[in-house]
């Protein structure tokens, strides 16, 4: 995920919030729970990130969620990679070097398999490479972890929920006992996510932005989560997300991103969202008592 500026500022939505809800205790905060801690992109300040080096650090650290990001190449293989670029995590640049801008919709699966996906990070992980999708799953199965994957960019793979949706089913992933407890895909795009809300109704789904308060009840008909960046937040809009319930018949939760210090993770527990994702998971882990 990036940092980006989303749907409306905090401000303004808190305002909406204190005219449609009373600000009443979050919930996760006033239960005592703590939140979810989940491993971007793998554990990715130790490992390159997306990699299934980046899954065995996460399991290495005990975490056991880790998120991920998945494209689609030029020939229909599912990647896991987080740009629409090869360019900034691959040294695609020298083995292709007439083929700028690098996308990776312009790349053969074979292709990228002989990118070198490790070395920009550290020389330490030459040789790692793009997984994909299968990889990726069947590395996060090995461990029993759980998978908050991300759709990326579904503007440039029309009918890719489809598509990941049956890469899941193959690796045994939409039966009851990962759907109910070991995965959620997730979106920017808000049309990916009600498309995948709409294929397997049992899928649990989130939202990536800050929806304003009142577009809430909409969203609420197809996703699980809303998950907004952590500058984006307050207590009182995490009160109004998990003030609805969602398709499921359960209140919406909020999984935030992406935290890497202690004192911000302190802070965003302290408004009561439900997750935190963040590069350093034993940082937020150590500081939450996750």
């Amino acid at each position: 995920m990036h940092a980006r500026t989303v749907a409306a500022s905090a401000t303004a939505l808190l305002g909406t919030a204190a005219l449609l809800l009373p600000l009443s205790p979050a919930r996760a905060a006033d239960s005592g729970a703590r939140p979810v801690v989940v491993a971007h992109r793998g554990a990715s300040a130790y490992a390159p990130e997306n990699t299934l080096a980046a899954v065995d650090k996460a399991a290495a650290l005990g975490v056991d969620w880790v998120e991920n990001d998945v494209q689609r190449t030029k020939d229909g293989e599912l990647v896991v990679v987080h740009d629409d670029s090869l360019q900034r995590t691959t040294d695609v640049e020298e083995v292709f070097p007439d083929r700028a801008p690098w996308k990776v919709r312009d790349f053969t699966a074979a292709e990228i398999a002989r990118l070198d996906a490790g070395s920009w990070f550290d020389p330490a992980y030459a040789g790692a490479r793009v997984p994909t999708l299968e990889q990726f799953v069947r590395r996060v199965e090995r461990y029993d972890q759980k998978l908050l994957m991300e759709i990326k960019n579904p503007q440039l793979y029309p009918g890719i929920e489809r598509q990941t949706l049956k890469v899941l089913s193959n690796e045994g992933w939409l039966d009851r006992p990962h759907v109910r407890h070991r995965l959620i895909v997730q979106s920017f795009g808000a049309d990916s996510v009600r498309t995948v809300h709409d294929l397997e109704p049992g899928v649990k789904t989130g939202f990536l932005g800050t929806p304003p308060v009142a577009d809430l009840p909409a969203y609420a008909a197809f996703t699980d989560q809303v998950n907004p960046s952590h500058g984006s937040l307050s207590s009182g809009y995490v009160a109004a997300v998990q003030a609805l319930r969602g398709p499921h018949g359960k209140p919406l939760e909020v999984f935030t991103w992406t935290v890497n210090d202690a004192d911000t993770a302190r802070k965003v527990a302290g408004f009561g969202v439900d997750g935190i994702i963040t590069n350093t998971p034993d940082v937020v882990r150590d500081a939450v008592g996750g």
